[in-house]
């Protein structure tokens, strides 16, 4: 029998664990390998930080599932990055197959802002929450967002970009269905997006030759 393939989901936790350990237990059940940090699932080393050990994992999956929270985190190292935030630009930046979802209070949140006049994380910045804000934790989840949704690219180069809107559990839990239920469709897209990915760089080498 072949491996399963690997789910990394990446996430913050508090506030969400009943959602958490839904989509833990859906995508088993599909007959995935499920990494989360939430249930220990993420393979870890006595030699690594927990920053290095979730990065390898999102570098060794097959697969990459974001769910970003009105939570940020508060495992925040030098960078001023979540663990979340540096796990889901690793995803991007390695071209991971991968989904998101966005709790509707940062996708507001945004919006807001953005009305009010605060378009960039560089205008963001210069805004302070109040001790105890109850909408989101930190301005930079909205950043997160920004990131997944590749908001500094030209909209015909944003590809991966989907983030989907979940305001109730149900809502992300469908997601979830929809998205992973068929696991051999899914086997089939991971298979061609790994040609796709053999043809750019057999294409890209060849020009620079």
């Amino acid at each position: 029998m072949s491996p399963k393939l690997t789910v990394m989901v990446s996430s913050t936790v508090y506030g969400v664990e009943e959602l958490l350990d839904r989509v833990y237990s859906l995508l088993t059940a599909f007959g995935y390998e499920v990494w989360m940090s939430h249930k220990g699932t993420v393979p870890v080393s006595s030699n690594e930080t927990a920053f290095e050990s979730c990065l390898k994992a999102v570098e060794k999956c097959d697969l990459f599932l974001g769910i970003i929270t009105p939570q940020y985190g508060s495992g925040v190292d030098s960078t001023g990055l979540s663990i979340t935030h540096k796990e889901i630009k690793k995803a991007i930046e390695l071209h991971k197959p991968r989904w998101f979802l966005a709790h509707d209070q940062v996708v507001f949140a945004r919006r807001m802002l953005m009305d009010l006049g605060y378009k960039t994380p560089e205008e963001r910045s210069e805004l302070v929450l109040r001790r105890g804000a109850s909408s989101i934790s930190n301005l930079k989840v909205i950043d997160l967002y920004e990131d997944a949704t590749m908001e500094n690219l030209p909209l015909d180069e944003r590809q991966g970009n989907w983030v989907q809107k979940f305001d109730r559990d149900d809502d992300a839990n469908l997601f979830v269905v929809a998205q992973f239920s068929r696991y051999q469709d899914v086997e089939q897209r991971l298979t061609e997006h790994f040609e796709d990915t053999a043809r750019v760089g057999q294409s890209v080498g060849g020009r620079n030759e």
